[in-house]
């Protein structure tokens, strides 16, 4: 398999960017469509369009993604326990059926009970994992099953399921993300793909350890993908310049964005999520791990999301990011934190990584 590359979709200048200035409509239909284009003219597989109690309709953004290019596809996030799955399944084929294998779901349990209750669901963590688990269960029989199907569980109950939409490729893949027990567990079980944020190198390869673990049982072999957030430069000194700036622009605007996001005018609490709570334990520990992974920002924004950097030269950070790959991910989700001049400028990035594969220099033990 090779290398897929991964970013975020953007509707305005600044959206998601904790060191940009949000003060603009959320919705810029023309600015959608650029960063879309950008990734795909720098080598991007997919784009991931991020979901929040605060959020556009994830669907129609991803249908305009996909119109508007020839070839990048979308991860396109979903929370479950809002939509019926039959229903969510037929949703995703549908988008699928005019984009032909350019869509991929990813499934967010909901680590924020706060940001869960906004759109009416109180159910608490475990719960939420466990009705994801049954969601995902439901998803692939209304995609895979030829004759109608019945479902019974704690969360749903089907009678007679069956969809006359199916995806192109005969599935969707899915991905799914979480640090905790509960996270692990079911995502063993049902990814396809399994997420995680951007932790030093020996966290990652405990991680993809536990995972492997919990998906032996079902006779799965999930792929992995990582979230970071490169700062390269042409010279080392210019990229930890540029870092020490993005830090300043930080600490001014994160809390009128996190209000802009929705979370009220103080910083999000993560307390309940376990993926925040081991980047901020990793901020905590030191600014640098690995030479180049850079937690300052998470240390700042209460490790809100992927939101720990990469640092260097453009050789330097491509390196970091094949360290990556040789511990066994696939996946590399990068975003910036001036979202279109930078999915521009990762295309150096892509093609760098993308080369060292190629010649065989990313090669490591198997775990």
């Amino acid at each position: 398999m090779t290398i897929e590359f991964i970013g975020i979709a953007h509707t305005r200048p600044g959206s998601e960017s904790e060191a940009a200035d949000p003060g603009t409509p959320l919705i810029q239909p023309d600015y959608l469509r650029s960063i879309a284009q950008a990734h795909e003219d720098s080598g991007f597989d997919r784009v991931l369009v991020a979901h929040s109690s605060a959020s556009p309709d994830g669907f129609t953004i991803a249908d305009q993604i996909l119109t508007h290019t020839q070839r990048i596809g979308v991860l396109l996030a979903h929370r479950p326990g809002f939509v019926a799955p039959t229903y969510a399944a037929r949703k995703y084929a549908t988008l699928d059926a005019f984009h032909p294998g350019r869509v991929a779901l990813h499934t967010i349990s909901g680590g924020d009970d706060k940001d869960q209750a906004r759109d009416g669901d109180l159910s608490d963590k475990p719960a939420r994992y466990r009705r994801s688990d049954e969601f995902l269960s439901i998803v692939r029989k209304e995609w895979e099953s030829t004759e109608p199907f019945d479902f019974e569980g704690e969360f749903y109950t089907v009678k007679g399921g069956w969809s006359a939409v199916r995806p192109a490729l005969g599935a969707i893949p899915i991905y799914f993300g979480g640090a905790s027990e509960d996270a692990i567990r079911v995502g063993g079980k049902q990814a396809d793909v399994y997420a995680f944020w951007g932790e030093p190198l020996a966290g990652i390869a405990e991680r993809i350890e536990q995972v492997r673990a919990a998906a032996a049982p079902y006779g799965r072999d999930p792929h992995f993908s990582v979230s970071l957030r490169p700062i390269p430069a042409a010279t080392e000194a210019e990229a930890w310049e540029r870092a020490a700036h993005i830090l300043e622009l930080t600490k001014e605007r994160v809390g009128q964005l996190q209000k802009s996001w929705g979370w009220g005018g103080a910083k999000r609490d993560h307390a309940a999520a376990r993926g925040s709570q081991r980047l901020l334990e990793y901020a905590a520990a030191g600014d640098v791990h690995d030479k180049r992974l850079w937690t300052a920002v998470a240390k700042e924004t209460g490790a809100a999301g992927n939101s720990t950097a990469v640092v260097g030269s453009y050789e330097q950070v491509a390196e970091a990011l094949g360290e990556y790959v040789k511990l066994g991910v696939r996946t590399l989700l990068i975003r910036g934190f001036e979202p279109l001049d930078d999915a521009r400028d990762y295309g150096k990035l892509v093609r760098l990584v993308r080369e060292s594969d190629a010649a065989g220099q990313l090669v490591g033990a198997s775990i």
